[in-house]
């Protein structure tokens, strides 16, 4: 049925929900009806954590083992690309290539052949300052290659993989986790630099059966060379992470590190090379690295200006790298970026 209503010179028409003709008497309203349920609903209910939470060291071991231990198996840690963990075996077996060579001149006892392989591989300060600091094949195939395998993706990945939610979402500072991913990356840098270093020293004394008179008179060498080692590893480091916090991209990040080291000490050959002055080498990390630890060994410098310039540029490297550091980790969200 419907009706019209005049309301103030204008209609108004009203329908309702009935039928119109025969068997209006019978007519009933539309209802809505009751949806018919077809699968099962399930009550979640969030409740919070009442057990007790692991110390706080347990929390960051479980950072660092992420990371170091990825490099042996992929299950439950961070995985290395098997390409990656091949050339990282490579890098650290042609490191203990000296190590080889002083095994070969034990072998050849005082004969002409072995002594020849002992004044070329044997301890002196020039190989003990190359063992971590050479350029050529070290610093210029294999440190800055290392580190940016390692260092590439350690906090890139955080950003893009939104993998900083499952950091945060824990009860883990940020003061931590900068802790445990430095520390993370310079354990794998160490035990190919410094580990490998240490073999080549020990190893050196025990082919050749050298007595303690030896061992004392150039145990402060291996010191120097030590701290040398120590050091490089930190500022390869603290350089590499202070770019992978930048970047959402571990290829850039790994491409910007290798860009710094290589790029900085060709600018300032060039600008040797037409000067004569090695001022600029102050900006190259590998140069620093390396006129500080020639001091530390006691050998000649190969640069011009002053030592203090090298240890200013060292701790201005470190200091403006983990301040970017800090700062980039410190934007870090909860949330995926």
């Amino acid at each position: 049925m419907s009706d019209e209503l005049d309301i103030a010179g204008g209609v108004t028409r009203m329908e309702s929900a009935f039928g119109s003709g025969d068997g209006d008497q019978d007519a009933q309203a539309t209802v809505a009806q009751k949806a018919e349920i077809k699968g099962a609903i399930f009550e979640q209910s969030y409740r919070p954590w009442r057990g007790k939470l692991g110390p706080r060291w347990v929390r960051n071991y479980s950072i660092y083992r992420h990371h170091v231990y990825g490099l042996f198996t992929s299950k439950g840690h961070r995985h290395y690309p098997i390409m990656v963990r091949l050339t990282i075996l490579g890098i650290f077996l042609f490191s203990l290539s000296p190590v080889a060579m002083l095994f070969l001149a034990s072998m050849g006892g005082n004969g002409d052949f072995g002594e020849i392989l002992s004044r070329l591989w044997g301890i002196n300060r020039y190989n003990l300052w190359g063992q971590v600091l050479g350029f050529f094949p070290r610093n210029m195939c294999m440190w800055p290659l290392l580190t940016a395998l390692v260092v590439g993706g350690m906090i890139s990945d955080d950003r893009s993989n939104g993998t900083s939610a499952i950091y945060f979402s824990r009860p883990v500072n940020r003061i931590d986790y900068t802790a445990m991913k430095f520390l993370s990356s310079a354990v794998v840098l160490g035990f190919v630099i410094v580990f490998s270093y240490i073999l080549y020293y020990t190893g050196a004394i025990v082919f050749r059966g050298e007595g303690w008179a030896f061992l004392i008179d150039t145990f402060p060498m291996f010191i120097g060379g030590l701290i040398a080692g120590i050091l490089l590893v930190l500022t390869y480091t603290s350089i590499g992470l202070a770019l992978s916090s930048i970047s959402q991209s571990r290829f850039f990040a790994g491409v910007a590190f290798l860009a710094t080291i290589y790029g900085t000490k060709m600018v300032a050959f060039l600008i040797e090379s037409q000067f004569d002055s090695s001022i600029l080498y102050i900006f190259s990390p590998y140069d620093v690295l390396a006129h500080i630890g020639q001091w530390l060994l006691g050998i000649e410098s190969n640069y011009d200006h002053s030592l203090a310039f090298s240890v200013v540029s060292l701790l201005l490297m470190n200091g403006i790298s983990i301040a970017l550091l800090a700062s980039r980790v410190s934007s870090l969200e909860v949330t995926r970026e």
